[in-house]
């Protein structure tokens, strides 16, 4: 295996890692929230804070990354990612298991920041297809680990080794890539401190309220939250106007309508499907009574699928553009939610596998090819930035996915069954089951109006003129 390969099986394992760990938790909330003695308000900050360290700080990451070189932050990251996961492990308590999780989040956008422009860096554009298509294998193969593992970890070994997993993992990783991502570029840059800030201050409040609502039902006090998360992120909008380094940057929107539709394609498809998986094993444990384990099976073989299909739609897209394979992939995700929408509280499970390898393989259509357009349609010498952008716009769609799943598919059960059903720790039965059934297809619908305004904007997107990019990547190189 060559340098270039290897350094390219490092990246793999760090979107592996990162993906893992957005799924890993999800299964393994019940028994962390019963030995840390604590409740929904504080263990879902479990989730939210690792999505939202990541949201706010990856451009900001990737920026440092253009500064001071983006292979020493992609290593410095594992190393941190790896820190913070020994940390995790190790939690006396609750408080500080979320701490780590930050920690851990650190780590992980210092990683994603940095990623795609490493991929620009060392291929050519008429080779990222595929690369992309190995980022994206590693991407599903970490969800389809986090899913399994986290059942079946938490059940036969401990919650505390599904954190413990990534320290092998992450020593090989920081081996090979301190030996073959060495490549120091560097260009002119500064923070955007205030926007990092208001930015922050936005999402958390955005998050806050709606976990709130998943706890105490729609009031008052998370309604304030939420509207005033909203209007610091319309004054965030304002402020990166005039910033010279923002965090988003608007100015790159209007770079190409590819890139400007690649990019908000993106955004869409985190924020309409990400969160789909963790509504089904909701539906599987709350209203079906599956364990955990068992839940988490049914969803394995959608992502298997993507995991083996992902480098040949990744070689589809570099013969033939990103467009068809993309917006096919959207239609295909939109599919599966629309027989998610028409579950029942006795519908075969077997439905559920049809479903999940019907998103799994619009997923491995959609990723590659969207990330390769991203990147050959970013403006000249904005690789970083173009990378940390996509993966802040994703990480924002994520967080936002869970939230308003979360929210959405709670409000319609008392206050003390959404607890339980979060935290696993019952099922439904009657006309309860029916009412958060309502409550999951209420999300549904949302997903899916989401992913219908993505799909036209794939669709609309434009054809890129590979043969250009080529030359015009190889002039740059020069």
């Amino acid at each position: 295996m060559n340098s270039t390969n290897l350094a390219l099986l490092v990246v793999v394992l760090g979107t592996l890692m990162s993906a893992v760990d957005t799924t890993i938790v999800v299964l393994a909330i019940p028994s962390i929230a019963q030995e840390l003695h604590t409740n929904l308000y504080v263990i879902i900050w479990v989730i939210i804070l690792y999505l939202l360290v990541i949201a706010v700080f990856t451009t900001q990451l990737g920026r440092l990354g253009d500064i001071y070189g983006r292979s020493r932050f992609y290593n410095l990251g594992f190393a941190i990612f790896t820190l913070g996961s020994i940390l995790c492990g190790a939690s006396p308590n609750a408080i500080s298991l979320v701490a780590f999780r930050g920690v851990q989040g650190l780590g992980a956008a210092m990683m994603q920041a940095n990623s795609g422009a490493i991929i620009a860096d060392i291929f050519p554009p008429n080779q990222r297809g595929k690369a992309y298509g190995y980022t994206s294998i590693g991407w599903n193969a970490g969800a389809t680990l986090g899913i399994v593992l986290g059942g079946f970890i938490t059940t036969f070994v401990g919650w505390r080794y599904i954190f413990y997993i990534n320290v092998p993992i992450g020593i090989v990783a920081i081996i090979l890539g301190l030996r073959y991502i060495k490549r120091l570029e560097r260009r002119n840059a500064k923070l955007d401190i205030v926007g990092m800030l208001s930015l922050l201050a936005s999402l958390s409040l955005i998050s806050y309220g709606a976990a709130d609502i998943a706890g105490e039902g729609v009031r008052l006090l998370n309604v304030y939250l939420i509207s005033a998360g909203l209007i610091i992120l319309l004054g965030f909008i304002l402020v990166e106007r005039r910033q010279q380094f923002p965090i988003i940057d608007l100015k790159a929107f209007k770079a190409s309508r590819v890139f400007t539709y690649s990019l908000l394609a993106s955004f869409l498809q985190t924020t309409g499907y990400l969160a789909t998986a963790f509504i089904i094993i909701m539906y599987l444990q709350g209203i079906r009574g599956l364990s955990p384990f068992n839940a988490s099976l049914l969803l394995v073989p959608g992502y298997v699928l993507a995991s083996l299909v992902s480098p040949f739609t990744g070689r589809l897209s570099d013969k033939i553009g990103a467009r068809i394979p993309a917006t096919i992939g959207l239609a295909l995700m939109m599919l599966a939610i629309f027989i998610y929408l028409h579950l029942s509280i006795n519908t075969p499970l077997y439905v559920i596998i049809i479903a999940s390898t019907i998103g799994g393989l619009g997923s491995s259509l959609f990723f590659p090819a969207n990330n390769s357009a991203i990147m050959a349609n970013a403006p000249r010498g904005f690789y970083g930035g173009a990378s940390g952008l996509s993966r802040t716009l994703s990480n924002i769609g994520t967080l936002l996915s869970y939230v308003i799943a979360i929210s959405i598919s709670s409000v319609t059960v008392p206050r003390y069954v959404a607890f339980e059903v979060f935290l696993g720790t019952t099922n439904l039965i009657g006309g309860v089951a029916s009412s958060f059934l309502t409550g999951l297809k209420s999300a549904f619908y949302v997903s899916l109006g989401i992913l219908a305004v993505a799909l036209v904007l794939s669709a609309l997107r434009g054809k890129e003129a590979r043969a250009q990019l080529v030359q015009v990547d190889q002039s740059h190189s020069q």
